[in-house]
């Protein structure tokens, strides 16, 4: 995994009445192993990596409770692991990363919908609108209305959230209907505390087995005609019983306020902090949460219950709605409720407010403060908003002297030493020879070659999409298109929408997967083809040396033809085999399989042998690189083919080289990279590497000073 979660498992054990403090998606996990939970699952991704991390490292822990963890190779089949509630009465949950997880569950999760649980089911997603996100495209909300599931989004407080783990479940058993729990990313890293309670073993486990299975019952399929009753109840009966659930228990919450009672702000509980902070600006609230304004924080943002609606209006002038992200689902639901009603109330929202982006506290700050400005116009000289925006603009104006230069961009990229950086190396140079060609990108790390000095890509459409993406492109273009994956995309269901779809229709192409070893850009989770974990410290200085070969197999099961498998820091070969198979007579699908494990993960993974080794007194080698300053000329093709962070410039102690030349900083992991695209690009000679012994052997000394003799002999 990315990092330990030692600790964290252990507050996994707090009993009733201990305090537990953490962060939220740690305080999410805790809650489920309250509710009685007899089985998790799930996909990786951020921000709710951490749950599924979590339990797969407390796998002994798991066990004693008799919780079955299962990290699932995509979210479609995290999803159908829910199937286990509907004639069952055990509670389940699963988590992944919306939206774009939730589309590829879709299918399972409707026919989960359609004839409801009888256990509590639970579907924590990992929500996000901010600017650097890949998932703002669309909302839960709406597939929470497409399939009639309860969609809760709790205040980002940990004692909150537990609350809403632990009443979804009961939420799902009264109204037979699996939930899902939206949590931003601001929520899943809130730092808190709450007063933790028992972990509870589930009646239904891996420790308490059924000695028959559940009987036969048509009517709780998912096939039609059942299906037809099964709509009726979910808009009647189910609906109905959620929506009485959550008045009766007082789900969503109401503040008073503590003036102002005429007008009011209906906010989407996850956005509940941000508010505050933005109202605390405008003079309205303080820091302990005490507002001026009446405010309804809905935690169950579907469905809505009418009654409650109506209530917190019938006394108000105004209202203002506040929803992250568009259209406006909860504004237009309200808007519908308060016409049926015959409220005449002035609701706003959406004409206010972004219609897409995150709702920081800066952008709430503005929103709402238009609006108080519009229907409580008393309230001027309080909200002081030229004194605010003066500020404002004070500040931008320092930072900026400060700075003497604006902050050059930073976008994402490929870490020191990664193994998928040299790829790209040695399709630039394959391009020199050959033109450019389409390229069908992916979902993962190697995304990252968009970015400058890259610049490849001509489409992402989806997780493990690549090669399927360019089916039509091959029809219309003379040379065969590109598509890149990574190992965790191919697993995920590139095997079968991308090679096995290309292998039926006889399509020609070229993909690119990249073995890294890991589901490598969501935290260095293991997929089928990871490496052995028990490699030794001379398996792992060879980079990636994997245990297993699945993928080619995988690839050979299917029918692929033709396929080579490279290392990726070999460029020189990596550039002819690209040439290989755009040049290739054969015309159908050509794969190469480009192995390099993930560095990050192999660093974690050799530093601690590294360092037993060096403990022990054992012989340990690694390797350096560096630039010969008198041999380099400053021409700096290496950096824009290697874009390496470790690779930079420095000034010239020559005076009279005017140009900085190339220089390896002491972040360099010895990769080799940036000589071997020197050598493959037939650049310079200027680079150099050097081997670092510790706990040198009578072998190493002699070598060493006979080469330091004959180094003398040849500047003699």
């Amino acid at each position: 995994m990315e990092v330990s979660f030692a600790k964290e498992i252990e507050k996994l054990k707090l009993g009733d009445g201990e305090t537990f403090e953490g962060e939220g998606i740690l305080a999410v996990t805790k809650a489920l192993l309250q509710s009685g939970v007899s089985y998790i699952g799930g996909y990786q991704g951020a921000p709710v990596s951490h749950l599924i991390d979590v339990m797969v490292q407390a796998a002994p822990q798991m066990a004693e409770l008799g919780v079955h963890v299962e990290p699932c190779t995509n979210e479609a089949s995290a999803a159908a692991m829910l199937g286990a509630s509907i004639m069952y009465p055990v509670r389940g949950a699963v988590t992944w990363k919306s939206i774009v997880g939730t589309n590829v569950a879709a299918d399972a999760l409707s026919n989960l919908a359609s004839p409801g649980v009888m256990g509590g089911t639970l579907i924590v997603v990992g929500e996000d609108f901010g600017e650097g996100s890949s998932v703002i495209q669309e909302r839960t909300h709406a597939f929470a209305m497409k399939s009639t599931l309860c969609l809760m989004d709790p205040r980002p407080n940990l004692t909150s959230i537990v609350n809403a783990v632990e009443t979804s479940f009961e939420l799902s058993e009264a109204s037979n209907t699996p939930v899902m729990m939206e949590l931003r990313i601001r929520a899943c890293h809130v730092q808190g505390s709450f007063q933790a309670k028992d972990n509870v073993a589930a009646d239904i486990s891996m420790t308490q087995l059924l000695a028959e299975p559940a009987p036969h019952v048509y009517e709780q399929l998912a096939h039609p005609p059942a299906t037809f009753g099964h709509e009726r109840k979910k808009s009647g009966e189910r609906m109905q019983a959620a929506r009485d659930f959550i008045r009766d228990r007082g789900l969503n919450e109401l503040f008073e306020g503590r003036m102002h009672k005429d007008v009011g702000l209906i906010v989407q509980g996850g956005l509940y902090n941000a508010l505050m902070r933005a109202l605390e600006e405008l003079g309205l609230a303080d820091a302990a949460g005490n507002c001026d304004l009446p405010i309804m924080a809905l935690n169950v943002v579907y469905p809505l219950v009418p009654d409650e609606i109506t209530a917190f209006v019938e006394d108000k002038r105004a209202v203002m709605v506040l929803e992250e992200g568009q259209p406006e689902y909860i504004e237009n639901e309200i808007g519908t409720i308060l016409r049926r009603a015959g409220c005449d109330v002035t609701l706003a929202g959406k004409d206010i407010m972004p219609l897409a982006g995150e709702y920081s506290a800066p952008v709430l700050l503005e929103g709402v403060g238009a609006f108080l400005r519009r229907h409580l116009p008393s309230l001027g000289n309080v909200l002081g908003e030229q004194d605010y925006d003066a500020e404002v603009q004070g500040l931008k104006e320092q930072a900026a002297r400060l700075l003497g230069a604006p902050v050059p961009p930073r976008p994402p990229g490929f870490c020191t030493g990664c193994p998928e950086r040299p790829f790209f190396s040695a399709l630039k140079l394959t391009e020199r020879e050959i033109g450019k060609v389409h390229y069908s990108a992916d979902i993962g790390c190697h995304a990252f070659a968009t970015f400058a000095p890259f610049n490849f890509g001509n489409s992402i459409l989806g997780y493990g999409m690549s090669l399927a993406s360019n089916a039509s492109v091959a029809s219309f273009q003379k040379k065969p298109p590109l598509a890149v994956m990574g190992d965790g995309g191919f697993w995920h269901n590139g095997l079968l929408s991308g090679v096995a779809s290309r292998l039926l229709n006889g399509g020609d192409g070229v993909l690119v997967i990249m073995k890294n070893g890991y589901t490598s850009a969501t935290g260095t989770q293991e997929v089928i083809s990871s490496p052995d974990p028990a490699l030794k410290l001379k398996a792992a200085e060879k980079s990636a040396t994997h245990g297993e070969t699945t993928i080619e197999d995988a690839l050979k099961g299917v029918g692929v033809k033709w396929q080579r498998t490279v290392h990726t820091y070999g460029v020189a070969k990596m550039r002819d085999t690209l040439l290989e198979a755009f040049r290739s007579p054969f015309k159908g699908l050509k794969v190469i399989v480009a192995e390099g494990e993930c560095q990050l993960e192999r660093q974690r993974r050799i530093k601690p042998i590294r360092a037993k080794a060096l403990a022990a007194g054992e012989r340990v080698a690694r390797d350096r690189f560096g630039i010969d300053e008198d041999t380099c000329t400053g021409d700096h093709s290496c950096i824009r083919l290697s874009g390496c962070p470790t690779l930079t410039v420095k000034p010239a102690s020559d005076p009279l080289k005017t140009d900085p030349v190339a220089h390896v900083t002491n972040g360099c992991v010895g990769c080799g990279l940036c000589g071997e695209v020197a050598h493959a690009a037939t650049l310079c000679p200027s680079f150099w590497k050097a081997t670092i012994i510790s706990n040198p052997t009578w072998w190493d000394r002699a070598k060493a000073r006979f080469s330091a003799t004959l180094a003398r002999g040849t500047v003699a």
